[in-house]
């Protein structure tokens, strides 16, 4: 199993010398109604973790400490020792010691706590790289039970076959989808490269059937469009490795004076350094966040250089969490940044992972992380300054225009 990418917002505890990472992640919780991509781990929407050394652009967060068994632990968690041994009577018996830790934090109440198998967890330090073995399409589950493909990778294979937004997915090497879960959907697609994967749909009443072949695909967490106002528009989709410095090349390379809209929409997280380095683009050194782990606090501070002058506003929505709502809650509280959109997702719990004896990881809430304000996002979010939903984007580049920005 590769090192186990650290905590999200948490401390990584593993056995085996893996390397100290932070991580916001966002839930099975949230997979079921944000969807997932097959490149996306089969448990969690992509979420974020990336080892401290590599935030290079900027200082590295103190560690976060090891666990203390004996503190006390907040209410809603599972008891990561309860856990553990759960699973080890089970293997000890022949039976599935991750179904038994998922049993152990399903009664705990821990909202965000899970449990992946080798394979699961594996594939998620792939999709952390922007990287993944699938075929390219996003799905989600309706109301009614259904998985429907929610958009389709360009160029990739489910593309290429002629797949679209909005199939109906019916069943997936002849196994029924209806009513499962995405997360397992996203188990079925995924595979290793070459092999063929038979995709039954339906589309407009009409059966489909295609036999499309497994790739290893990547994706660009960060795109960039020049208005013709002279307005920089930087997208981030999720802060994977990477994405923290391509936020920070494209300020650099904005006209000068110009404005940025910081997109965030839709972004369910990511690697704790990736999104410190992408708030360091706007500020010059400085709080970032706070976050604490069984009562010992840390903080999470911006590299020292960024553009402080820049007019920016950060777009939001309902589908902005975890590691994206760090950035957000930094640049609102600090007065860097006028917010545009709906109220964000929400999610600022801390889970640390827990190695378990058959290879699966637990990954159990141990803590909260706050704005540089001292404001608690777990499940209120963020409430922009200017609500926007339909033409967001339009109303944003108003509000650069009042800041002397733009046409």
């Amino acid at each position: 199993m590769p090192g186990l990418p650290a905590h999200r917002l948490r401390p990584r505890d593993l056995r085996r010398g893996a390397v100290l990472t932070l991580v916001f992640v966002t839930s099975v919780v949230a997979a079921a109604s944000t969807g997932h991509r097959d490149a996306a781990h089969a448990g969690a929407p992509a979420r974020t973790s990336v080892p401290a050394q590599a935030a290079a652009s900027g200082p590295t967060p103190d560690p976060a400490p090891a666990a203390v068994p004996d503190a006390p632990r907040a209410s809603g968690t599972a008891d990561r020792e309860a856990v553990a041994r759960a699973a080890a009577e089970a293997v000890a018996e022949g039976k599935s010691g991750k179904k038994a830790a998922q049993e152990v934090v399903s009664r705990s109440g821990d909202r965000w706590g899970i449990v992946y198998d080798r394979g699961e967890y594996a594939a998620f330090a792939e999709d952390l790289d922007g990287r993944w073995t699938g075929v390219g399409l996003w799905a989600e589950r309706t109301r009614e039970g259904w998985i429907r493909v929610d958009r389709v990778q360009a160029a990739g294979p489910a593309a290429r076959a002629g797949l679209r937004a909005g199939d109906r997915l019916l069943s997936v090497d002849g196994q029924a989808v209806t009513g499962l879960a995405v997360v397992d959907v996203v188990a079925l697609l995924r595979g290793e490269a070459g092999t063929p994967v038979v995709l039954h749909l339906s589309r407009d009443g009409a059966d489909l059937t295609e036999t499309v072949r497994r790739e290893q695909l990547r994706a660009e967490p960060v795109t960039v469009r020049r208005l013709a106002d002279g307005v920089t528009v930087i997208k981030v989709d999720s802060f994977t490795r990477g994405s923290g410095e391509r936020v920070r090349t494209a300020v650099r390379e904005a006209p000068p004076g110009a404005g940025v809209l910081l997109d965030l929409r839709g972004n369910p997280g990511g690697l704790v350094a990736e999104a410190v380095t992408a708030a360091s683009a706007f500020l010059d050194g400085g709080l970032v966040a706070t976050y604490d782990v069984r009562g010992s606090e840390r903080a999470l501070y911006a590299a020292p250089g960024g553009d402080t002058g820049r007019p920016l506003v950060a777009l939001v929505d309902g589908g902005t969490m975890s590691a994206a709502e760090l950035v957000t809650g930094a640049l609102q509280d600090r007065g860097r940044a006028v917010t545009v959109g709906t109220r964000t997702f929400g999610k600022g719990s801390v889970q640390m992972p827990t190695e378990l004896p058959d290879g699966s990881v637990a990954e159990l809430t141990v803590g909260t992380y706050r704005t540089p304000a001292g404001r608690s996002l777990d499940g209120g979010g963020i409430t922009p300054d200017l609500a926007a939903r339909e033409g967001a984007e339009e109303r944003a580049r108003k509000v650069l225009g009042g800041l002397g920005v733009g046409p």
